[in-house]
C-alpha cells in the first residue's frame, strides 16, 4: 500500500501533510517514523535519517524492539528521539495486549501469536513466558518464567502452578522464542509441555497451548496435535 501514493519530489517530503491528506496507509514505514521524530540532523533530513535507522537495526521491528543503551547508539538518535521511539514500542505491545484482556483468547489466536511475536520475536536469547488466563480465556497477566535454554530444570512446574493459584488463572498458554530461527519444537520443549500439563491438571488449570517464536513464524504445538 505504501506505493499508492509517491511522496513528493521536494526537499521535505511533507509526510505530515499527505498523512492528513490520504491517511496513514499511505506513507512508507520511514515515512511514518518521521512524523514520529519531527526532525532530522545536519545534513540529513528526517525522512532520510528513518529510512537509516529502518536499515540500521534490520528492519522497522528490529528498531522497535530495541532497548534504551541500543538506541542511543544509533546515529542522529538523543535521548529525546529514543523516548519516542521506545514510548510507540511499548504502546503497541500494551494495545495488543488490552485486546487479549478483553476478548476471549481461543478466538483470537492469530492475536494471542501476535503478542507474543511482539515480547519475543527479536530476542537473542531464550526466554519463556506464562500467559494467565481467566475463565473466559481472557488474559489477566503475563509473566517471565525462565531465561537461558529451556528445559524441564530451568522451568520450574510447581512455580508455575503457584503463579497460576496466586493470579486465579483457569488456563495458562506457554511461550517461548528459538534465538536461532528454527521454530520446530525439540524433545526438551515436547517433554516441559507434557510435564507442565500434568502439572496444572492437578490443580483444575488448562495448558491451552505452547508456542513456540522464531524471529517472524509462530508454531502452535496445540495446532499440531501435541495438546
Amino acid at each position: 500500500m505504501n506505493t499508492l501514493l509517491p511522496p513528493p519530489k521536494n526537499s521535505s517530503e511533507r509526510p505530515r501533510e499527505r498523512l492528513l491528506a490520504h491517511g496513514p496507509q499511505v506513507l512508507t514505514s520511514a515515512e511514518l517514523l518521521a512524523v514520529i521524530l519531527r526532525t532530522g540532523i545536519k545534513g540529513c533530513g528526517v525522512v532520510e535519517l528513518s529510512h537509516r535507522l529502518i536499515q540500521h537495526c534490520g528492519g522497522l521491528r528490529g528498531l522497535l524492539a530495541a532497548d534504551a543503551a541500543t538506541l542511543l547508539t544509533l546515529p542522529g538518535l538523543g535521548q529525546a528521539k529514543a523516548c519516542e521511539i521506545l514510548a510507540i514500542s511499548e504502546l503497541s505491545r500494551r494495545a495488543l495486549e488490552e485486546e487479549l484482556r478483553v476478548g476471549d483468547t481461543l478466538s483470537q489466536p492469530a492475536r494471542v501469536k501476535q503478542y507474543c511475536l511482539a515480547l519475543l520475536g527479536h530476542l537473542d536469547i531464550e526466554h519463556c513466558v506464562a500467559l494467565y488466563l481467566d475463565s473466559r480465556f481472557r488474559l489477566i497477566a503475563c509473566d517471565e518464567i525462565s531465561r537461558g535454554t529451556l528445559s524441564q530444570s530451568s522451568v520450574y512446574p510447581r512455580e508455575v502452578v503457584k503463579a497460576a493459584l496466586r493470579h486465579h488463572a483457569a488456563a495458562i498458554i506457554l511461550a517461548h522464542n528459538h534465538p536461532s530461527g528454527v521454530a520446530e519444537p525439540s524433545q526438551a520443549d515436547l517433554a516441559l509441555t507434557h510435564h507442565l500439563r500434568k502439572a496444572l491438571s492437578l490443580v483444575d488449570v488448562r495448558l491451552l497451548d505452547h508456542l513456540i517464536v522464531a524471529r517472524d513464524t509462530v508454531v502452535s504445538l496445540a495446532e499440531q496435535g501435541v495438546l
